[in-house]
């Protein structure tokens, strides 16, 4: 995959485009709640990115059917919308992309349904400390292993595996450009980092064994022991001294405050 440097004004742009899917994931989680199910949400979705004159940007995207991926439980990522409804102490892990003006959004969030499991919210929040973690690293002058290192050292510390057949990714007027950004690996190490790359950061950490399977719908990826997944994504902006996050989750966040 080809890396993009972004000019100021096209890192601007992606700023707009990640701002939507940050309302648009707020929308969604307006909506989550025992027996609503994940097709309503992909509908509510497409519906607020059209309505703010932005196009989904994973429907149709190498033949994927939905707005959103829905991965509920034990799946990692890639859950197709269907019609399974969302029952009390499920998570469900919402990745959403949009394309505003021709550039790209993409960013996921890990919400809780109703009453969850205490270990499966400490999963939540490790994974989430994770991405936070990887993202402190986006500065001028690192390297992707410093990212890699902090989200998979963090995920670690809390007892959990990292996925490590899906990495994060460049994005610009693509979806997915270089250079890939693994969840582990070692400081010093991979592409260096220069001003105004934009990666999208994304943990996918698993309760349980690394390992995964994909199901015969050749999209949803499940962990191979059943236990629960939890999956947060950034995109992030590379600047001298300190990252730049194009994506917000205080939408979200508010929304989640007042339930």
């Amino acid at each position: 995959m080809m890396i993009y440097i972004k000019t100021d004004a096209e890192v601007e742009l992606l700023r707009e485009a990640n701002q939507l899917v940050s309302k648009t994931l707020a929308e969604v989680a307006a909506h989550i709640r025992p027996g609503v199910t994940t097709l309503q949400l992909d509908a509510i979705a497409e519906e607020f990115i059209r309505d703010h004159g932005a196009l989904p940007g994973f429907k149709g995207y190498a033949g994927f059917p939905n707005t959103l991926c829905t991965s509920v439980n034990d799946e990692v990522v890639h859950g197709i919308p269907s019609d399974y409804e969302l029952r009390d102490g499920d998570i469900i892990s919402v990745d959403c992309g949009v394309i505003l003006n021709g550039w790209n959004g993409d960013s996921a969030y890990t919400f809780a349904v109703g009453d969850v499991k205490p270990e499966v919210l400490r999963l939540m929040e490790y994974t989430r400390a994770s991405l936070e973690a990887g993202a402190r690293e986006a500065i001028a002058g690192n390297r992707v292993g410093d990212i890699s290192h902090a989200v998979q050292t963090k995920a670690e510390s809390g007892g959990y595996s990292v996925v490590r057949t899906l990495v994060g990714h460049g994005i610009g007027k693509h979806l997915h450009e270089g250079p890939e950004v693994p969840n582990y690996g070692k400081r010093g190490s991979g592409t260096r980092l220069d001003r105004n790359l934009v990666i999208c950061i994304e943990p996918m950490i698993n309760m349980g064994t690394k390992n995964t399977r994909v199901q015969s719908d050749g999209w949803t990826v499940r962990t191979g022991d059943g236990k629960p997944s939890a999956h947060y994504e950034y995109a992030v902006a590379v600047r001298e001294g300190k990252p730049d996050l194009l994506t917000t989750f205080e939408y979200i966040e508010e929304v989640l405050i007042k339930r």
